[in-house]
This record gives C-alpha cells, structure tokens and sequence, in this order.
C-alpha cells in the first residue's frame, strides 16, 4: 500500500498568484522588507516550494516614507559601480532618500531574497512606488497589513 501525502509539489504554472498592496508609512525598511520577501517568495502558503516561483505581487506605496532605527540614515551606505576603473560611488541613506527613495526599498527586499535566477525572477513581482498612486489598478490588488 502507498502512503498518500498530504499535500503535493506545487508548479510554477499551477500556483494562484495574487496581487498585495503594501502601505510603507512610517514602518521600519527592514522589517518591512523580510515581510515582503516571504510574500514573494511565496513562504506564506502552505504549498510552498524551494524550487518554484510560487510568490505573490506586492506593490510597496509611499516608499519615501519608511524610516530607519537608530542613526542608520547617516551610517548605512549605499554602492555602485559604474564600470569605470576606479568607479566606485557611494550614498547615505539620507542622500539616497533624497534621490532615489524607492531603492531604498528595492535594495533591502533584494538582499533578502536568495541570490540565484529563482531570486531574480521573484524580485521582478515586486513593484515599489512613490505616492499613494500605483498603476496597477487592473490587476485587483489587496490591501494588506504587515504587523511588524
């Protein structure tokens, strides 16, 4: 007699993605971020799999709203390369706040993930956005609350 599972591998082409809408005011950018790396990653389904992308869609508004603990904003750096020999450049967190608010965001959910072409397709469902307004209407998003 076979012994039945009680669940079965989930697919990639078989999961039921949905679409979340994330409100970023005043939440700190870490714990926001592991938050949303589970939900992309798909980690708060009971069918979840190493091995397939069977995350949701999160759309993170108000992103220039986040916050950091303790004195981060000027001393948590940001790097880039800009190809050039000797080309390295670098932001504080309050420059790039300044500038570019939504990397902010992009860069800590990014870290969370894992670093493989699976990593890469899931980051490509997160969409991080400043204002309230996102232009994924269509798409019938949920609103939803992290606790954190």
């Amino acid at each position: 007699m076979i012994k039945q599972s009680s669940y079965t591998i989930t697919k990639a082409e078989m999961a039921n993605k949905k679409w979340f809408v994330v409100d970023a005011t005043d939440m700190v950018v870490g714990r926001l971020a592991s938050e949303v790396a589970k939900i992309l990653r798909g980690k708060n389904k009971p069918t979840f799999t190493t091995h397939n992308d069977a995350g949701d869609f999160v759309i993170v508004v108000n992103a220039e709203k986040v916050r950091f603990t303790g004195n981060k904003w000027n001393d948590k750096n940001y790097f880039w390369h800009t190809n050039h020999i000797g080309g390295i450049k670098k932001r504080t967190a309050k420059e790039q706040l300044e500038k570019h608010p939504e990397l902010i965001v992009f860069e800590a959910v990014k870290g969370m993930l894992p670093k493989n072409t699976l990593g890469r397709k899931q980051l490509t469902k997160l969409k991080v956005v400043l204002g309230p307004t996102h232009g994924h209407d269509a798409q019938k998003p949920e609103a939803l609350t992290l606790n954190v």
